[in-house]
């Protein structure tokens, strides 16, 4: 049975970057310039820089899911405002938003977290189904390479002392900002793997739930609210933590990304300690 969608009528600015997308790449900018200057305090410029880079990577992956589903069938995605880049938009702002910062500013890890709703009665192909949930973690890995694209060119400090302090931040390297920048690639790869994962809840598992049998498919649906916390203590509780970090740490090296150097991030970011 075809759906048309109760709303056919796309919005004259449902492509329209909402401003308070713009505001935050603002913030981004602005920050940016600061941590490259040394202005004021390094570790709070780190911080605004790093935390505003990763909101707008995670408006730019739930657009990616919201455009892919408007382009494949649910035209109910422009209603609701998701083609707009505006985190305010999303079903769950705390889940979405709140909790993945506050994750990164804890364990500097990129969390995913589902925000934006497709109707998938207005789906009429598996194949457009499963390319929807991987659309989210397919710009991570874009935003990974983009971000990292300095560091495979060798733009970068190539030797940096495991610990940044302030005394390294005086001089003309610009540490900090190399240091924000690699977290920020860093992250985009911890998110990338993340969601890749065939975890129900987690896009990975999103990507291959349209095959499964109606059977299957409802018990999949029934563990989704629990796939996450599942993972999130293995990954803080047992040696399946280890084995992430290790694989996200041997990624992150094929893009040219000292790991002393974002870790250096993190405790950059971190400056209230």
């Amino acid at each position: 049975m075809t759906y048309e969608p109760v709303y056919t009528r796309t919005p004259r600015n449902a492509f329209v970057p909402s401003p308070v997308f713009v505001g935050i790449v603002a913030v981004f900018v602005v920050t940016g310039v600061m941590t490259w200057t040394n202005f004021g305090n390094v570790g709070f410029d780190v911080f605004l820089f790093v935390i505003s880079g990763w909101v707008i990577s995670l408006c730019l992956h739930e657009y990616a899911h919201a455009v892919t589903g408007y382009f494949s069938g649910d035209l109910t995605v422009a209603e609701r405002g998701y083609l707009r880049l505006n985190p305010l938009k999303y079903t769950h702002p705390l889940l979405s938003i709140v909790l993945p910062v506050i994750v990164v500013i804890l364990g500097g890890i990129g969390l995913p977290g589902g925000a934006v709703w497709i109707d998938h009665r207005y789906i009429q192909s598996k194949v457009k189904d499963s390319l929807i949930s991987a659309s989210g973690p397919l710009t991570n890995v874009l935003l990974a390479v983009i971000v990292a694209t300095p560091f495979l060119f060798g733009l970068a400090p190539e030797v940096v002392p495991t610990g940044l302090g302030q005394a390294a931040l005086t001089d003309n390297s610009h540490g900090a900002f190399w240091a924000a920048l690699a977290l920020l690639a860093f992250l985009q790869v911890t998110a990338s793997v993340l969601n890749f994962l065939p975890v129900p809840g987690l896009d990975g598992g999103s990507i291959i739930s349209p095959w499964f049998s109606p059977a299957y498919q409802r018990a999949w649906n029934l563990m989704a609210p629990w796939g996450f916390l599942v993972l999130f203590l293995l990954l803080w509780q047992t040696d399946v933590g280890v084995w992430f970090f290790t694989f996200v740490d041997w990624l992150a090296e094929l893009l040219g990304i000292d790991s002393r150097l974002y870790g250096a991030g993190f405790s950059l970011m971190r400056f209230w300690e």
